[in-house]
């Protein structure tokens, strides 16, 4: 009797990822619109308290407003397309790894009692990880596709990407953004697949 090898996950089932993630933003945003306060002033990341801690987890998914909320949808989902295709698992583990630092470094860097709340965390995140993955590639092919679309992705988000953590304007958390690209570097690095290795 042979076995069928398992099949690989379609690509719809990659780009939904990211976009399930997006629609769980606004529907959070709907709810908090209808009930004010709802979630941002008790799940936000609240620096230098340890019971804000828990917007660590939370803080991605809520916005203050929706035009917060509409900036972050398009580069949040550009970019997390482009982590997912790397494979679902690789997409949540940079999303709770960008989650993780992002949020840590907000709620040690920034001022006491400062809320935070948004998506650009995971957003820089995801540029990060796209940015560093083409030095940690597992062979040369992918490391030059990898590097094309790092250009890519520089050329298209670059500029607002060092605007956001060199020239934030008020009120926008460029510790979020600083510490969100980190994590996503990170991720780079600690995610890397086993390079390839040939035969003799």
């Amino acid at each position: 009797m042979t076995s069928t090898p398992p099949t690989r996950r379609p690509f719809l089932s990659r780009v939904l990822q990211p976009l399930i993630l997006l629609a769980v933003m606004w529907a959070l945003r709907l709810v908090d619109a209808i009930f004010p306060d709802s979630f941002n002033s008790w799940l936000g990341i609240e620096s230098w308290r340890f019971g804000g801690l828990d917007g660590v987890l939370f803080s991605p998914l809520l916005h203050a407003n929706w035009s917060h909320l509409i900036s972050n949808s398009v580069p949040f989902a550009v970019l997390g397309v482009l982590v997912c295709l790397d494979g679902v698992k690789r997409f949540w583990g940079v999303t709770a790894i960008s989650a993780l630092i992002g949020g840590l470094g907000t709620w040690l860097v920034n001022s006491p009692g400062t809320l935070t709340v948004g998506a650009s965390g995971l957003v820089f995140g995801y540029f990060g990880y796209l940015l560093i993955r083409a030095f940690v590639a597992p062979s040369l092919g992918h490391g030059i596709l990898y590097a094309i679309i790092a250009i890519g992705v520089g050329i298209v988000y670059g500029a607002a990407m060092f605007t956001g953590i060199f020239a934030a304007g008020t009120g926008i958390s460029w510790q979020g953004h600083l510490f969100g690209a980190v994590g996503g570097g990170l991720a780079a690095l600690a995610l890397r697949p086993k390079r390839v290795v040939g035969s003799r």
